[in-house]
C-alpha cells in the first residue's frame, strides 16, 4: 500500500486545493512536510490555469504546527544546521505569502504556532467556529520568529506581543476580532463560505488580483508623497493592458468581463 502524501494537490478547473495530509499527527509539519509546500506553491504560481489557492488540512486540524519528532531532531543540531533548517521553514512562509494568485485560508481546526502563522501568510482566512489559535512558542523557550512578519502584519504589535509573550490560546471569535481570520462560520458551513469568497475573487480580472497584492506590500511601505507617481504609473499601466481594456469595456457595455465564468 502506498503511502499517503503529506500533502495533497487537487486542481479542478481553476482552483487549487492544498491539502495538509497528516491528520493523524494534527497536521503538524517536518522537514518533508514544509519543502513539499514550498514546492507546489512555486508550482502553482506558474500554472496559469490557476487563478485561486485554497489551503486547508484533512482532518479535525488546519496545522498544529512544528511536528514533535521535528523538533526533537532539531534540539540535538549545531547553530548553523539550525539556521538552515529556520531558513527553509522561512521560506515556505514567504512562498504562499508572496504568491501572485489569490491564497484562501479554509481553517477548519486547529492552528497553533507555526499553523497560525500559515492562517496569516493568507490573504483571507475563513475559520470554522470551533478552531482554536494561538503562538505557544514562549511556553517552549522559544519565539514565535519566522512567522513574525506575517502575524504582526495581520494582527498589528499590541495584539501580538500580548499573544506571543503569553502564548495564549484563543477562540475563532477571537482571532476575527484581531483580524488574524476574516470570516467565521460554522464548521458545517465552512465549504460554503469558502465557496462564496472564491465566487468574488473569480469576478475580479486575474492579473488584477495579484496586482492588488503588491499594491498593498508597495504603499504600505512608502510615504504619501511618494505614492502620487507609484501609484499613477501602476494604474497607468494596468489601464493599457488587455484586461484593464476589457474590463472597462465590459463596465461600460453593461456586460460581464470575460474571466468572469458566471
Amino acid at each position: 500500500m502506498a503511502e499517503e502524501k503529506p500533502v495533497t494537490l487537487d486542481i479542478t478547473k481553476d482552483i487549487a486545493r492544498v491539502t495538509f495530509n497528516k491528520p493523524e499527527k494534527h497536521n503538524a509539519f517536518d522537514e518533508e512536510m514544509l519543502q513539499e509546500v514550498t514546492r507546489i506553491f512555486n508550482e502553482l504560481k506558474e500554472t496559469k490555469s490557476v487563478r485561486a489557492i485554497i489551503l486547508t488540512g484533512n482532518g479535525p486540524s488546519f496545522s498544529a504546527g512544528a511536528n514533535l519528532d521535528w523538533m526533537k531532531k532539531v534540539a540535538g543540531y549545531t547553530k548553523e544546521q539550525n539556521m538552515e533548517d529556520a531558513k527553509r521553514l522561512a521560506t515556505m512562509f514567504y512562498t504562499i505569502y508572496s504568491c501572485p494568485k489569490p491564497v484562501v485560508g479554509r481553517v477548519n481546526g486547529t492552528a497553533l504556532g507555526g499553523g497560525a502563522g500559515l492562517v496569516a501568510s493568507c490573504d483571507i482566512a475563513v475559520a470554522a467556529a470551533d478552531a482554536l489559535f494561538g503562538f505557544p512558542e514562549a511556553k517552549l523557550g522559544i519565539i514565535p520568529a519566522v512567522i513574525s512578519p506575517y502575524v504582526i502584519e495581520k494582527i498589528g504589535m499590541a495584539h501580538a506581543r500580548a499573544m506571543f509573550i503569553t502564548g495564549e490560546r484563543f477562540s475563532a471569535q477571537r482571532a476575527y476580532e484581531i483580524g488574524l481570520v476574516n470570516q467565521v462560520v460554522p464548521k458545517d458551513e465552512l465549504d460554503a463560505a469558502v465557496g462564496k469568497v472564491l465566487k468574488l475573487i473569480m469576478g475580479s480580472g486575474p492579473k488584477a488580483a495579484g496586482e492588488c497584492k503588491t499594491l498593498v506590500k508597495t504603499v504600505s511601505g512608502i510615504t504619501k508623497e511618494d505614492a502620487i507617481n507609484v501609484t499613477a504609473e501602476i494604474i497607468s499601466r494596468l489601464r493599457a493592458t488587455d484586461e484593464g481594456r476589457e474590463g472597462m469595456e465590459a463596465f461600460l457595455q453593461k456586460r460581464k468581463p470575460s474571466w468572469n465564468r458566471e
